[in-house]
């Protein structure tokens, strides 16, 4: 079995510093901005790659996943939450719940978009889909962007699943979020929702379209018809 060490140098390997440029700009890096201080690799291997390099090392302990996971590199800390979700797909219950709790000792590394898209529905939302989910009210509130957006994000789980009220709930905590990235998540929940069951999505839409922010909006109306768009487009905001 490798170690984190073999693995960090293995994805180092394949750095690329003018990727990497271009990712910390993509990612914001700079200062005041989202992904503050975050660094790249800028790796040569698209992520499908790094998805299959996690699956080969699902086994590897967490005291071994905690180191990738203080890593620097943004691409490492993505690496060993692959890792995690690959761990957490064939682990027994008592497993799973060892997996979970891991993942919200270590949740200050969850730091960018990515890399709460890429795990939090898959561990954090799919412990839940049986289990109280009072934990993601909190995280909803915090003070912490990427806390919030694992609030929302995890819901996906539920969603998939055709439970939406703790989605919804959720979401109408997090309309008055000032982040367009919690606008922006918050939307894509809604209109997975939607996808599901028009209805539930257009119901919540009324309630709150007058104070929704028109970003949430856009992203939770994407994949209605052109006219039904339109028509929530058109309609007057409450200030």
């Amino acid at each position: 079995m490798q170690n984190s060490s073999a693995i960090k140098k293995q994805l180092i390997s394949f750095r690329d510093p003018e990727r990497a440029a271009f990712a910390s700009r993509f990612f914001k890096t700079g200062k005041g901005q989202y992904g503050e201080g975050d660094k790249f690799l800028g790796l040569t291997i698209p992520t499908a790659e790094v998805r299959k390099y996690a699956k080969l090392h699902r086994a590897l302990p967490f005291s071994e996943i905690q180191i990738l996971l203080a890593s620097p590199y943004h691409e490492i800390r993505q690496c060993a939450l692959f890792i995690l979700v690959y761990k957490f797909e064939r682990a027994s219950a008592a497993e799973q719940k060892a997996i979970y709790t891991f993942y919200l000792e270590n949740i200050q590394y969850i730091n960018n978009w990515d890399l709460v898209d890429c795990s939090a529905p898959h561990i954090v939302g799919t412990y839940l889909l049986e289990q109280p989910r009072k934990i993601l009210y909190r995280l909803a509130t915090s003070k912490n962007l990427w806390e919030r957006r694992i609030s929302i994000i995890a819901s996906f789980a539920w969603i998939r699943a055709g439970d939406f009220k703790d989605a919804l709930a959720i979401s109408k905590l997090l309309l008055s979020d000032k982040h367009d990235l919690i606008h922006k998540a918050v939307g894509w929940m809604l209109r997975e929702i939607g996808n599901r069951d028009q209805k539930t999505e257009e119901e919540f839409l009324e309630q709150h379209y007058q104070t929704m922010p028109r970003t949430m909006l856009r992203y939770a109306i994407e994949k209605f018809p052109p006219k039904k768009r339109a028509y929530y487009m058109a309609r007057p905001v409450r200030l």
